[in-house]
């Protein structure tokens, strides 16, 4: 740091698919969340909080580096993530970190690090090109990658699936991480990030975690589901690529699936336990960021999953722990797009080789008390949709805006369920008027339109070219050195013994 201080380290703990509207002020009292609401206590808790995009690889992309799908180019789960483009690891590297991943990031393409130095797992989605939408075919569904409602009706209690396996092996190597780097044997600042994939769907649950859940009043949405034919047109695209009409969902499926759901996230409350034990048992001091990739409709409105601005989808929860940080409630909107900044800016990283390299906002201001200087900025490109769809969230109103669809405008103070449009109303003629003004000037919606549409098609032409013959997956391939793990014959006994014991001499 400038001042002569030491660099704090720093720990990111990142969730997949967590609405954040359970998390209003920390956890919901409901939530059998003990861990969460003990670094609640200690943290800056962002009420309204925003993914910049509602999809994982746009979502994480834009958190990562600090910029828009429309900036990145990362505009679905099968866009690539440019090696040219920086990213909180490689910002915090180049001031001297040490900087690791455990878990997912869905980095699409060759480069599978971006900045990590090291990278503790493989992803437990593909790196290829394979998931690529096509807006050339619109209402296609692909039936072997998109969602479809059976992750609903399937929902209930398993002690193992592919997903627990990952995570359990996620908060495996998170934990090691963190005994090595006690060690000291490098003694530069670090930062680890450590990103599970909970509590994304499927809605399937250990039973110890389910169990916490019997009798849980908030089993079924605020809002009912709503007709297909009084859905908004892009909704329906939703209920569709989701297949709707193959499912029958009853309130038994909902129950089951909400529940699955809660129970994961207790699931997770003791997976980040053990990490933030970790950290106190070996004296060491941290930062520590709490945030989620994007949110899950859960059933509101007849919605499941994300792909949608409604708050269940794009809002998440963030809660920040920092020396210098006040413990309290941040209700201001802020961005996943103001992580990356923040963090170089709470490490002491010169900001002048920041800032030209992200579109957000370093919160430290927000945080004590001052206003985010932008609106609230959202964009969606992906399945579901046939057009760039873009989103702006301000004060109490979100405006959003297609160029297939009709203006949507909410008051969320007045009508936090989003269920009255007021784009028609002419009371509100002003409001949308400002809205629109801010939309257009920062959005040229035919250009992103034909960005999308040329990004789309080049993939497909190459991942049909490299799906036949020889392949050679992206897939990351996580490497361990087993010659220079615990005990060989070209070490010293003595020395490891003493080198890898922490603490020494107790």
């Amino acid at each position: 740091m400038s001042d002569g201080t030491a660099a704090p380290n720093i720990l990111v703990l990142m969730v997949d698919q967590l609405n954040g509207t359970l998390f209003p002020d920390g956890p919901a009292p409901f939530l059998h969340a003990p861990n969460l609401k003990r670094l609640a206590a200690r943290s800056v808790r962002f009420r309204n909080s925003y993914t910049a995009s509602p999809l994982c690889a746009p979502a994480r992309g834009a958190f990562m580096s600090g910029r828009l799908p429309s900036s990145t180019g990362i505009y679905d789960n099968a866009a690539e993530f440019p090696s040219a483009l920086p990213t909180y690891a490689h910002h915090l590297r180049r001031a001297g970190y040490q900087t690791a991943l455990s878990g997912k990031m869905h980095f699409v393409g060759p480069d599978q690090l971006h900045g990590f130095e090291a990278r503790l797992t493989t992803d437990i989605y593909p790196a290829d090109f394979g998931w690529t939408p096509d807006y050339r075919k619109p209402g296609e569904r692909i039936d072997w990658w998109y969602h479809n409602l059976g992750s609903v009706t399937g929902a209930g209690v398993a002690e193992i699936t592919n997903q627990m396996e990952y995570d359990d092996e996620v908060a495996h190597h998170a934990t090691a991480k963190l005994y090595d780097l006690a060690r000291g044997h490098d003694t530069r600042p670090w930062m680890l990030t450590v990103s599970f994939t909970h509590p994304h769907d499927p809605y399937v649950a250990r039973r110890r975690f389910w169990d916490l859940y019997e009798g849980c009043e908030h089993l079924q949405p605020r809002v009912p589901a709503i007709p297909y034919d009084d859905q908004d047109a892009h909704s329906k695209r939703l209920f569709d690529a989701n297949d709707w009409r193959a499912f029958d969902i009853g309130p038994q499926d909902v129950a089951r699936s909400r529940r699955a759901y809660f129970a994961n996230i207790s699931y997770l409350d003791r997976k980040i336990g053990d990490i933030l034990d970790v950290l106190e048992a070996t004296r060491q001091e941290a930062i520590v960021l709490f945030v989620s990739d994007h949110g899950d409709m859960l059933g509101e409105r007849g919605l499941w999953f994300k792909m949608s601005f409604f708050e269940g989808s794009a809002r998440v929860p963030m809660m920040l722990c920092a020396p210098g940080l006040e413990p309290g409630l941040v209700t201001e909107p802020v961005s996943t797009i103001d992580v990356c900044p923040t963090l170089c800016d709470l490490a002491g990283v010169d900001m002048g080789g920041v800032m030209p390299w992200t579109e957000g906002e370093s919160l430290r201001p927000v945080c004590a008390g001052a206003p985010r200087r932008q609106p609230v900025r959202m964009e969606y490109a992906a399945e579901g949709s046939v057009a760039p769809m873009v989103a702006l969230r301000q004060d109490r109103w979100k405006y959003t805006n297609c160029a297939v669809d009709d203006e949507q405008l909410f008051d969320l103070d007045a009508d936090p369920d989003e269920l009255t449009n007021l784009a028609a109303d002419p009371a509100h003629a002003a409001t949308l008027d400002r809205f629109r003004l801010m939309s257009n000037a920062h959005w040229d919606l035919d250009r992103f339109d034909a960005d999308v549409r040329a990004s789309q098609s080049a993939r497909w032409v190459v991942y049909e070219a490299l799906s036949r013959g020889g392949q050679y997956p992206w897939d990351f391939q996580p490497l361990q050195k087993a010659s220079e793990r615990y005990m060989r014959n070209h070490m010293d006994l003595n020395v490891v013994e003493e080198r890898q014991r922490f603490p020494r001499g107790e």
